[in-house]
């Protein structure tokens, strides 16, 4: 007997009409096609089904959220894991053809944890210049009474060549100012203050402590079990692309890079083999165009986490104000 989820569950969830409904919008290619042909749209294939059929230099952003080398399931699909070569091995024998999607310019985001991340590096870095290594915080997590507790993950960002595009003013985090201080006329420096409280927006770093796993009480819960923030996903296609870019996802899951460059103005092509969360994907889409918004990235910054509340309260104060 299935148990009814809790009234304050919001993850989202199917029912077999709209798996129906929301499949017929998928795609699927038998022969090559053309940008226009793709843009927008979710294919439901395997990648190595389907890569020979999409079109050369399309690309702004690559963002890649690859199996780990872990043996997990995904719905229908599982994936086993593989001794390190053996990974590297399957991992070039896909992004080695990816290599052709990419603008000159283009961006590249590649994900992963402790055990794959080496392969990540070393394979990557045979075709794109090595940029740097984002690390960031899952604040949930099982913990380990023989080990330490894994609680992180690595984003390595590369490059199609020296010259890419990176918006900084677009991903500042603004953080509360723990010692405030003023310049010679007893005015804020480099900081703001109101009735919330005092705040600084400030540059980005390669590590990201700001961001929330997705969990059940949020709308953008799925039960794909490595979903990824929208609020991660926006820090990425805020920074390496501008409006009308086109970002690419060959591991789309349940579609958070679709729906983020959706809310964000951004154009997209995502491939995922399993259909039920392409279904996901199409249902998350069309929610974002009645809703834009993105937990944690409120009036033009990031947030900080356990801001929320302060979110709330000056967004309240400007609509008086008006």
């Amino acid at each position: 007997m299935k148990t009814k989820p809790a009234k304050l569950n919001r993850s989202l969830r199917l029912s077999k009409e709209e798996i129906r409904n929301y499949s017929e919008r998928l795609v699927s290619l038998t022969n090559p096609a053309n940008v226009n042909s793709i843009t927008n749209q979710i294919i439901n294939q395997d990648i190595f089904d389907v890569i020979e059929f999409l079109p050369s230099g399309f690309v702004d952003l690559l963002f890649i959220d690859p199996p780990y080398n872990i043996s997990k399931k995904f719905n229908q699909v599982s994936f086993r894991e593989m001794g390190m070569f053996e990974y590297i091995k399957w991992f070039d024998s896909w992004l080695s053809k990816v290599v052709r999607l990419l603008k000159i310019n283009a961006s590249i985001y590649i994900c992963g944890d402790w055990k794959s991340s080496a392969a990540v590096f070393l394979t990557g870095s045979k075709y794109f210049q090595v940029m740097n290594r984002i690390t960031w915080e899952r604040e949930k997590g099982r913990g380990a009474k023989s080990n330490w507790k894994n609680c992180s993950e690595d984003i390595w960002f590369f490059t199609n060549s020296q010259e890419y595009k990176f918006n900084v003013d677009d991903v500042k985090l603004r953080r509360k100012v723990l010692a405030p201080y003023k310049d010679e006329n007893r005015k804020p420096k480099d900081w703001s203050k109101n009735q919330e409280g005092n705040f600084r927006d400030t540059f980005p770093s390669n590590i990201w402590n700001d961001i929330s796993v997705p969990f059940w009480s949020m709308p953008e819960n799925t039960d794909h079990p490595t979903q990824k923030p929208e609020k991660l996903l926006a820090k990425i296609i805020l920074a390496s692309t501008d409006k009308g870019e086109l970002v690419f996802d060959p591991f789309l899951g349940s579609g958070t890079t679709a729906v983020v460059a959706k809310k964000l103005g951004r154009n997209y092509v995502g491939v995922e083999v399993d259909e039920y969360y392409c279904c996901l994907a199409e249902k998350r889409i069309e929610l974002a165009e009645k809703d834009e918004r993105i937990q944690g990235f409120e009036d033009g910054v990031f947030w900080e986490r356990n801001t929320l509340v302060n979110q709330v309260k000056i967004q309240k104060s400007e609509i008086k104000r008006k």
